[in-house]
């Protein structure tokens, strides 16, 4: 839906949701460019060095190994971008586990015909999904990378003695912020008001009964809070700065904090174990990154090194990526502790 489409379905029905607004919004940002890299509109852990992708690949190895070694098993990752995490950790995959190479089938989450074709010719053959209740049957290892911030929420607040959600307007032919009536989570309304993300908890209401019945684990790394439920943190990104939300939706990526409390009870009630959050930057150091760089600096260029030692202090640093940004692990719960979430 584009911009002016949003406009006129505002225009004949009155106020729209905010979940609504941001899934449109973002579907029509994410179907037509590919957003990463300096010339887009923001970088993500991948894009900054390959020891991210690499680490994780290795992180898959030793989950596959825990498992009991299947022969057949999915790797999947959703919201893939430029097919750069999954390149990286099939690498290392096959410098490492070569039966583990042998025993994937690999499968993406993606809806951007763009983004797929970048994909495509990266990664070669894998079998594309729309969503992850499309991703077949069987044992499985997961991965998302800054996937959840994404997805469209909702927010709650009083006005008065009634509870009101925010929703999207038009004022004087301008979008603008609004409320409207309704009736919060009994989580939300038990913290004072704030945010909610349905479809990431329906994410992990499925992902946690499929875990749990055939066996596996999702990691899943992005940013927000661990501790209590987020009030006000919708954002919008263009050309690596902050934009307004509402100036011109479809132009910019949207996103929200992830409530990693509240992501975690379905996949639990679910019968799935979780494991986390940690910070990235405690999980990267567990996995090796510190080593890893060392390793790539000694057969690089002086300059290379450079990027490759100041893309993993963005990685760790506590004010850089390594506090705000978190990991956790959804898991059959059968599992030992998994890499990086055992002090």
């Amino acid at each position: 839906m584009t911009a002016a489409a949003i406009r006129a379905e505002i225009a004949a029905t009155g106020p729209m949701r905010l979940d609504r607004f941001m899934a449109h919004a973002n579907a029509a940002y994410y179907a037509s460019r590919d957003p990463l890299g300096a010339r887009g509109d923001f970088v993500t852990a991948p894009e900054i060095t390959q020891a991210f992708g690499e680490l994780l690949g290795v992180w898959a190895v030793t989950v596959w190994q825990a498992m009991g070694t299947p022969t057949r098993l999915v790797l999947a990752e959703l919201g893939p971008g430029r097919g750069t995490l999954m390149e990286d950790a099939l690498r290392a995959i096959g410098r490492v586990a070569p039966g583990f190479r042998a025993a994937l089938s690999l499968h993406l989450v993606e809806t951007s015909p763009a983004l797929r074709e970048i994909q495509r010719v990266r990664l070669g053959e894998a079998t594309w999904h729309e969503t992850a209740e499309a991703l077949p049957e069987g044992p499985m290892i997961l991965i998302a990378n800054e996937f959840l911030d994404a997805l469209p929420i909702r927010r709650f607040f009083r006005a008065g003695e009634a509870w009101v959600e925010q929703a999207v307007t038009l004022a004087e032919g301008r979008l603008a912020f609004t409320a409207m009536p309704a009736a919060p989570p009994p989580d939300i309304a038990a913290a004072g008001g704030g945010e909610v993300c349905e479809a990431a908890r329906a994410l992990a209401a499925l992902l946690g009964t499929r875990l749990a019945r055939e066996g596996g684990a999702a990691l899943f790394i992005d940013y927000g809070r661990a501790d209590e439920a987020t009030q006000d943190s919708l954002q919008a990104v263009r050309g690596h700065a902050r934009a307004d939300p509402l100036a011109e939706p479809g132009e910019a990526d949207l996103t929200a904090h992830v409530d990693f409390r509240a992501f975690a009870a379905p996949a639990r009630a679910a019968g799935a174990a979780v494991q986390g959050p940690v910070p990235q930057g405690e999980f990267l150091r567990r996995l090796g990154l510190p080593e890893r760089t060392a390793i790539l600096c000694r057969n690089a260029l002086p300059a290379q090194a450079a990027l490759l030692q100041s893309g993993a202090r963005r990685l760790m640093d506590a004010d850089a990526m390594g506090l705000l940004f978190k990991a956790i692990a959804l898991c059959d719960p059968r599992l030992p502790p998994l890499p990086g979430f055992a002090a």
